[in-house]
């Protein structure tokens, strides 16, 4: 098998070629299809979270059952397979045990503690994939698997206000301007100031109305939803919210909260944060984005040029979502 590999933080992933592993009990071994990139991918290769190196990254994967572990249920060998961030859970401690598996004490992630989808083969846990809807093709599934999740996850703790504020307009927010918009909400797109592309893309997918990071919505947010990761974005997104509102920070690594007035914060508003996904979010995401039906927009790279679609992700040169093919 063939995979690119994050070797040292800030390098360059390098092509490295391994044998094809087998599956251990109850996992699949994946030949893969299509494989998002991640803004946490640029996370990970950068050293701004730190892991276990060498790692593949890659959590955004759609490919077909190649070989069953033993034990391993839900899926048969040729089967269509999307495999996401969250690998595997411990089933044992208090957040497993309360419906909270995100939250999980000691869980493994796909492309950060185990060996993503960078690559021509992964192994997963059968038990953390799901089946992919059929309406969608190998590279328009794959930002369904992060992207979309996290979007959702994070949509469903703005709460059920109308008005929605989404803060960096790239691969998780075109998805969820569709799902807001096809759920009656007005979506509202912030974008880097001048990106008149970005702003034009976004009212192309149902934002009533777009613009800078730095101009203020036409109307009070009942939420914003923050997906760039600038942590100065917190103060500016929290003024533009509405009393008892939220600013949901939807981002695994986000950088320093600048200080603000405790003026901006009260009557009731409140900041939070989204921490990966549950299997049950993944479940009935897929199911809703076929109904919407959500359409993402990918540019795809060949594996080996997965640098250039990470620099391009750097740079916000990607409209949608960058995906790889091996």
């Amino acid at each position: 098998m063939q995979a690119m590999q994050v070797e040292r933080p800030g390098a360059p992933l390098r092509m490295v070629e391994r044998p094809i592993p087998m599956p251990g009990p109850g996992e699949l071994l994946i030949e893969v299809a299509a494989c998002g990139v991640c803004r946490t991918d640029l996370h990970v290769a950068e050293g701004d979270l730190n892991g276990p190196l060498p790692i593949v990254p890659g959590h955004e994967i759609v490919g077909r059952v190649r070989a069953l572990g033993a034990g391993s249920e839900g899926f048969s060998v040729g089967d269509r397979v999307g495999v996401p961030w969250l690998a595997q859970t411990c089933g044992r401690c208090f957040y497993c045990q309360t419906g909270q598996e995100n939250l999980c004490d000691a869980p493994l992630f796909t492309g950060f503690t185990r060996d993503g989808g960078f690559a021509s083969h992964v192994v997963a846990d059968a038990r953390y994939c799901f089946p992919i809807p059929d309406r969608f093709g190998d590279a328009e599934a794959a930002p369904l698997l992060c992207a979309g999740l996290i979007g959702y996850r994070a949509l469903r703790l703005a709460g059920a206000g109308e008005a929605i504020g989404l803060y960096g307009f790239g691969a998780a927010a075109h998805i969820l301007a569709q799902v807001a918009t096809w759920q009656g909400r007005r979506a509202h797109a912030f974008t880097r100031t001048g990106d008149a592309a970005a702003q034009d893309f976004a009212r192309s997918l149902g934002c009533g109305w777009a613009g800078g990071s730095d101009e203020a919505p036409p109307e009070l947010l009942d939420a914003a939803i923050l997906f760039a990761p600038v942590g100065g974005l917190v103060p500016v997104a929290l003024r533009h919210v509405r009393k008892g509102g939220r600013v949901v920070c939807a981002g695994i690594h986000m950088s320093d909260i600048p200080a603000f007035p405790y003026a901006d914060l009260w009557g009731e508003r409140s900041i939070l944060s989204v921490a990966n996904l549950t299997r049950a979010d993944g479940r009935e995401f897929l199911h809703i984005a076929a109904q919407v039906p959500v359409k993402t927009h990918v540019t795809v790279f060949p594996l080996a040029e997965a640098n250039v679609a990470l620099d391009r992700l750097r740079t916000g040169a990607i409209e949608g979502a960058a995906v790889l093919q091996p």
